[in-house]
């Protein structure tokens, strides 16, 4: 649904500008951060509807990041999808079974990446 908030979580410059521009495009409202400890506190106090993450961040990886919103009241419904550099099968798996809601790999392919976007969206809807 055009409109929702989108938290992207990207320390690479370029990838975080072709997954806001795609997302924008698309009617999506999208807030970010380079940082997971920056992201955890926008999932804070935004709310979005959705959070993107990547796997390899400065600081806190993608993965811990989850786990805090997880065990946070206030953000443990917020659907997260991992995107990551690693496109081995195993990863897939291994990130689904950490708790995120999707994943996707990079480079993003855009109709995917979209696809995927909708799919954890409708699936959080009533």
């Amino acid at each position: 649904m055009a409109g929702e908030l989108i938290l992207i979580v990207e320390d690479n410059e370029k990838n975080r500008k072709l997954v806001r521009d795609v997302l924008q495009v698309k009617g999506y409202a999208t807030i970010e951060s380079e940082a997971a400890e920056e992201g955890i506190k926008l999932a804070l106090d935004k709310s979005p509807a959705l959070s993107v993450m990547d796997i390899q961040l400065p600081g806190i990886d993608g993965i811990t990041a989850l786990k805090q919103l997880r065990a946070d009241p206030k953000t443990k419904d917020i659907p997260v999808i991992a995107i990551t550099a690693s496109a081995m099968t195993h990863n897939r798996h291994t990130m689904m079974a950490e708790g995120f809601d999707g994943y996707q790999t990079k480079p993003i392919s855009l109709k995917d990446f979209l696809g995927e976007v909708e799919r954890v969206l409708a699936a959080r809807r009533p």
